[in-house]
């Protein structure tokens, strides 16, 4: 099976109805293996077989459920048109691209009009789509339109001009009717002097003419603004479902409906047109706040795509020109001067610089950059003319990689999200099961009405049905869990923590154990030479005392160990060899370079075996000490590792390297601790040397010695996995690590945190990943992470209280129907704007 994953921005949902009636017609599709829809973000990502589906059934599916798909459209001019088979080669490239739904050239006019899915496919893609068929693409009108946000920017101007037209029609047919029933019409209709002649004149607001003016009002609203709702549930009982639209049209149809054959003279009553109306126009305007509303909750998302830099100065054929950033390509020599953005990412071959990276990492500090430094698109070059190789544009980069990831993490559900889907499933009719139960409870064993009462039992039983159905909101249940989510993922992307997922942001506030590694994650991982300490004195070339040899020095004994460790990728390793290199040495190649994990690493060098590693590696081997027990010990208490160097079998000395905590280290831990949280230190390192870091970083706990296969079973074990992998009471353990040995480590605790410093390894075995290598940000995961669980539980209580407690009342006939519609109204922009709350949260 050939799958496939895409993602398509859905337009018209307005509850979890929707959602579900999304998801349950795409799954249907024969091929389509799953479906996930979100509400706020208005995206389904489907996974399928490409063989057997394509993206036109997937978008007729969701047209047939009732719902459209936002496109694109990109209008170019196109240059280098020979003839018209030019134009229909380069159609016939743009339809084959995946995510244009259709591609019209025209030779004449040089022109090529493109509609495509903005999820799936973006203009500067379809640009290089021209380029790559031998023509070049012009853009008219100026940026790029985001699709999206134009079909949101659509809804929003929909939903506010049938906002103002239901108020215009509304408040009159209100006061109208409020006024007749109240008395607060003028005194004059009602003094009996003028009752008589305004009675002949058809004046009286109680003559046939009255009700028809409320008719005429409440019409337009009902059958222009409310037209929404009556397609809305067309569609979703064809499909089989209810939604927020049967309420909504069942509650103010019954009103308008009943009021009618009144109007007409069938029947003796009291009109409630201005109900039916004021339900509709109420429920309108808290659909238009919500759209403005869920708006903000992807604000973070656009300001992280307007950080990209917009154009890029680069160097071809000798020629520096200004380009639009989408035209750079991989190889690209790109100048960038003082104060400007750095274009895409690239490696600097010229000049020396400091960069703000704050943007990307939360990093306050700017980091130096000199020839062979890696730089990130979308940063702001502070000081020094740079000049670097382009090595990763378009979808590659930093930026796009990290926007892709925040808006998977907004479309994901999470686990919390569970109940309320399937309350959402069997709401609508249990609602609509309860109204009916209304009227039949109202008409049949309500109590007597007095006799000069102006209702009926009817009447009476139908407006307590009405209010059933418009109090009953299933918006809420919808929105309370994956706003909070947006809003919580976007603010983690602007502090430089990316949530893969939004199970990863839930899990992460329920964290009790913090599992840290020690190189890379609490000490800088740059560690250094301090001492280098030789045993009894051999000769360089033969391991044998200096009877018949020249003692072995120093340097000599550093440079074999840094000869060995040229093959080797281990920070310890690597500041041997930097230490030799700065000594100036003259190093050997090593052959025959052999590393065994948690150990060491030997290798030929200089005709002498050579092996580089700990005190396991040397009594695994079986080879003598020759009295540096004492030395090794020592060091170790000094929090300083000793890596012994063994020649030709014996021992011949020691080199000890030191690391230091990273900034932020001490106050980090201290910070979790205050949290309440378990603080443990997992490393490879030997014991003393472990604990003399812990007890500089504050932490009581050390579990040292452990091989990188052993790293995950230490990481199971503080779970209590072994035991009862499903108990609900285990530790939530998170695993913060930086390289590929903690790989296995990050994928077995229940949430990993992986430094964004450290290996692209690590970086995809976790859930969360801190772009900057500062402990620090650990805190403001958990931190924030806890905030979006509060306020996940506010929204799911609000939504479950508000119903629980607020039917009832209206099926006892409590509530007004017109305060029912402004009550469901406003509980989903509660939620919304509860969620937003988030954003002015400080995470410290």
């Amino acid at each position: 099976m050939s799958s496939r994953q895409i993602t398509l921005p859905v337009t018209g949902m307005t509850c979890a109805n929707c959602v579900a009636t999304v998801e349950r017609n795409l799954k249907k599709l024969n091929g389509v293996t799953s479906a996930v829809v979100n509400l706020s973000s208005e995206r389904a990502t489907v996974e399928f077989d490409s063989a057997r589906l394509g993206l036109a059934d997937l978008i007729a599916r969701v047209e047939r459920a009732g719902y459209g798909v936002a496109t694109g459209e990109a209008e170019l001019v196109i240059q280098r048109l020979a003839d018209d088979n030019d134009a229909r080669r380069l159609e016939k490239a743009l339809r084959q691209q995946e995510g244009v739904l259709e591609a019209v050239v025209s030779y004449a006019g040089e022109k090529a009009r493109i509609r495509y899915i903005p999820t799936i496919i973006s203009q500067a893609e379809i640009r290089r789509t021209v380029r790559a068929a031998g023509f070049e693409a012009l853009e008219r009108g100026g940026e790029a339109e985001d699709a999206e946000a134009r079909a949101r920017e659509q809804e929003i101007a929909l939903q506010r001009r049938l906002l103002l037209t239901g108020l215009l029609f509304t408040l009159p047919l209100f006061l109208l009717s409020m006024g007749k029933d109240a008395g607060l019409l003028p005194a004059f209709f009602y003094a009996p002097d003028y009752k008589k002649m305004y009675a002949m004149m058809g004046m009286y607001p109680g003559a046939w003419w009255f009700n028809w003016l409320l008719l005429v009002l409440a019409t337009p609203v009902q059958f222009y603004v409310g037209w929404q709702y009556y397609i809305g549930a067309y569609k979703a009982l064809r499909n089989g479902s209810a939604n927020m639209d049967v309420l909504i049209a069942m509650g103010s149809s019954a009103a308008y409906l009943y009021s009618v054959p009144i109007t007409f003279g069938w029947l003796d009553g009291h009109v409630y047109f201005e109900t039916a109306a004021v339900i509709i126009t109420l429920i309108k305007l808290g659909k238009f706040l919500e759209a403005r509303a869920k708006g903000r909750t992807s604000e973070a998302i656009k300001k992280l795509m307007g950080l990209r830099a917009k154009t890029a100065r680069v160097i071809r054929d000798g020629l520096e020109s200004e380009i639009p950033v989408d035209d750079v390509r991989v190889g690209d020599i790109v100048i960038v001067r003082p104060g400007e953005k750095i274009a895409v990412d690239g490696v600097v071959i010229e000049g020396r610089s400091t960069v703000d990276e704050s943007m990307l990492t939360g990093e306050a500090m700017p980091v130096e950059k000199r020839p062979g430094d890696p730089l990130i698109g979308a940063t702001i070059n502070k000081q020094g003319l740079l000049k670097f190789e382009a090595t990763r544009v378009g979808r590659e980069t930093a930026l796009a990689q990290i926007v892709r990831l925040v808006e998977e993490a907004q479309a994901s559900k999470a686990p919390i999200q569970k109940l309320a889907d399937q309350v959402s499933g069997i709401f609508v009719p249990v609602v609509i099961g309860i109204a009916a139960l209304t009227f039949l409870g109202w008409y049949f064993f309500g109590p007597p009405l007095p006799v000069n009462a102006d209702t009926t039992p009817f009447t009476r039983a139908l407006i307590n049905m009405v209010a059933v159905l418009v109090i009953a909101c299933p918006c809420a249940l919808g929105l309370a869990t994956p706003t909070a989510v947006m809003v919580g993922t976007g603010k983690g992307a602007e502090l430089g923590i990316l949530f893969r997922n939004s199970e990863a942001l839930e899990r992460a506030g329920k964290v009790s154990v913090v599992v840290l590694d020690k190189t890379g994650t609490i000490t800088k991982g740059q560690p250094a030479v301090t001492d280098i300490v030789i045993a009894r004195q051999l000769s360089v070339s033969s391991g044998q005392d200096t009877d018949d040899g020249l003692p072995i020095t120093e340097n000599q004994l550093l440079a074999l160990a840094a000869s060995v460790e040229k093959g080797s990728e281990h920070p310890l390793g690597e500041a041997i060899w930097a230490e030799a290199t700065t000594r100036g040495l003259t190093l050997f190649e090593p052959v025959g370079f052999q590393a065994e994990a948690g150990h060491g690493v030997e290798a030929e060098v200089d005709g002498q075996h050579v092996a580089v590693g700990n005190l396991r590696m040397m009594e695994k081997r079986g080879y003598a000490l020759n009295g540096l027990e004492n030395e090794v010990a020592r060091l170790q208490s000094e929090a300083k590792t000793a890596m012994l160097v063994a020649i030709r079998g014996q021992v011949a000395g020691v080199i000890a390297v030191a690391d230091t905590l990273k900034e932020g280290a001490i106050e980090a831990v201290s910070e979790l601790r205050r949290m309440g949280l378990r603080v443990v230190m997992l490393t490879g390192d030997n014991q003393k040397t472990a604990e003399a870091i812990a007890r500089q970083a504050g932490i009581q706990e050390v579990i040292a010695e452990v091989l990188p296969e052993g790293k995950a079973t230490e990481i199971k074990r503080l779970q209590g996995a072994s035991e009862n992998p499903k108990s609900k009471n285990r530790p939530v353990v998170a695993m913060i690590g930086d390289g590929v040995n903690d790989a296995p480590a990050l994928a077995q605790a229940d949430v990993g945190f992986a430094i964004g410093t450290g290996t692209d390894v690590a970086m995809a075995a976790a859930p969360v990943t801190l772009m900057s290598g500062d402990l620090r940000g650990v805190v403001r995961a958990i931190a924030l992470s806890r905030q979006t669980l509060r306020t996940i539980q506010q929204n799911l209580f609000w939504a479950f209280f508000y119903n629980i407690l607020l039917i009832p009342a209206a099926a006892l006939g409590w509530l007004n129907p017109m305060l029912a519609a402004g009550a469901m109204a406003f509980s989903s922009v509660f939620v919304v704007s509860n969620s937003l709350r988030l954003r002015r949260k400080h995470i410290s």
